[in-house]
């Protein structure tokens, strides 16, 4: 039998009213929502149930927001004795998967993807930085062309290496603006900008990451009890000091998902379940290994589908 692997999606698959129908069906996913308003202090399952989209988007909402919501939704898979071979999270989804691996409690992860999203948004004014999607076109070709933007003075670099077709580019607003037009010429297919309120994953984060490192000392880190591939290395890491490095590294490096999921199918797994809101991931994982099975949690009867048909899918 292949192994099985949970993944966790990131920043972006933020949506107004997700987990709103888990909560109110199981009393453990609601219980995790109050949770999360007690540790930041203010009622954020107001914001994520009934608030708004600009509300929700903002960074330090949006994070523990899509990680309070993930995590609702294993504590019931949890409760039905389920568990994964392996976990991995794009981005801010690293952070559920630490807390679903047992590296972080619910309670500290919260609070520090809060304090994570705050740091964020402060590293560089809004309008500064931005982000682009580039499709159809190598990484190779990417890393070149960036390269001679970078050669002028900006500050552009991979964010994300998403799938074999998918990578997006990060940095100073005028850097990702020109890089942009440069791709196209390349020969890429599409560049798409992104709607993000600053150039996540790339070197202006490092301000951010000093001071993240502050505030990762104050919580416990533990040594996973599930394996967990790292979005900085797309290997297996367990080690609690590696996992902190790691996380602060992961401010200012980029994601390597494509190469994550290519470990993990090398390592024997099979079966992806994304759980938490949207279906990024499961569309990013069906590019990189079509041949994988998958499984996408993000509402009360996906949730209830998976865990009545987890027997069947296990033995597939």
């Amino acid at each position: 039998m292949g192994k099985v692997a949970f993944i966790f999606p990131g920043q972006g698959s933020q949506k107004v009213g997700m987990g709103k129908d888990v909560a109110e069906s199981y009393n453990e996913c609601g219980s995790i929502f109050e949770t999360a308003n007690e540790q930041l202090g203010f009622n954020l399952s107001e914001i994520i149930f009934n608030g708004t989209d600009e509300e929700l988007t903002a960074t330090y909402h949006a994070q523990p927001a899509i990680l309070t919501t993930s995590i609702a939704m294993l504590e019931k898979i949890k409760t039905a004795g389920i568990k994964p071979d392996f976990v991995a999270g794009h981005s801010l989804g690293e952070f559920t998967a630490l807390v679903a691996a047992n590296s972080i409690s619910f309670e500290d992860g919260v609070k520090l993807v809060h304090k994570r999203g705050q740091l964020m948004e402060q590293a560089v004014p809004v309008g500064q930085g931005a982000m682009a999607a580039v499709l159809f076109l190598a990484p190779e070709k990417i890393e070149e062309v960036i390269s001679e933007v970078n050669k002028n003075g900006h500050s552009v670099g991979i964010a994300n290496y998403n799938s074999p077709t998918q990578v997006v580019i990060t940095g100073d607003a005028e850097g990702v603006q020109i890089a942009s037009g440069l791709l196209k010429e390349a020969g890429a297919k599409r560049v798409l900008p992104l709607k993000v309120s600053g150039p996540f994953h790339s070197s202006l984060m490092k301000p951010a990451s000093e001071e993240f490192q502050n505030e990762l000392g104050k919580i416990n880190v533990n040594d996973c009890v599930t394996p967990l591939i790292s979005n900085v290395t797309a290997k297996v890491v367990t080690d609690a000091n590696e996992i902190k490095e790691l996380l602060v590294n992961q401010l200012y490096s980029p994601v390597k998902w494509n190469q994550s999921i290519q470990e993990l199918v090398d390592l024997g797994v099979d079966t992806f379940v994304e759980i938490g809101p949207g279906k990024v991931l499961t569309g990013l994982v069906k590019a990189i290994s079509p041949s994988s099975k998958l499984v996408n949690v993000y509402d009360v009867e996906t949730l209830n589908q998976f865990l009545n048909e987890w027997e069947e899918i296990k033995s597939c």
